[in-house]
């Protein structure tokens, strides 16, 4: 268990220092076809449809790799 908390901790850190480094390269995130935004006035609505979807596929087959290694 500690071995998986060790592991996440440094691919944040090395996700974070990838970011900071090339603070554009995430910019499409949250701008998907799909992502319904809605303003009117001081009203803002935002619901991330498409962006939670591909999130939630690329999280599992991160998380199935991660168990068959190891």
């Amino acid at each position: 268990m500690a071995r998986y908390i060790i592991l996440t901790g440094i691919i944040f850190v090395i996700i974070g220092i990838i970011l900071q480094l090339f603070p554009g390269l995430m910019h499409w995130l949250g701008r998907l076809p799909g992502d319904i935004r809605y303003e009117s006035g001081s009203t803002r609505i935002y619901i991330p449809i498409t962006t939670m979807i591909l999130l939630s596929i690329l999280l599992t087959i991160a998380v199935n790799l991660l168990r068959r290694l190891l």
